[in-house]
């Protein structure tokens, strides 16, 4: 009973081995197709583009809030 084998005690390297050979095959493989890196982006557009319309929305919201008062008195 000296020896434990392959059915308790530690794993050898052979078994640890194959567990990560196993888990390299079932890794997904990557589904439909490769797409290419984006443009790179303006930042400077794109805040000026964010601030315009966070503007928009204000004046939006105040022109709503101004007719809902309106409508109350």
């Amino acid at each position: 009973m000296a020896s434990r084998g392959r059915h308790g005690g530690m794993p050898t390297r052979d078994d640890e081995q194959r567990r990560e050979e196993r888990a390299e095959q079932q890794a997904p493989a990557p589904q439909g197709p490769v797409l290419p890196p984006p443009p790179p982006v303006d930042y400077g557009v794109f805040m000026q583009s964010l601030v315009q319309a966070m503007q928009t929305q204000a004046h939006t919201q105040a022109a709503l809030q101004a007719q809902l008062e309106a409508q109350v008195e």
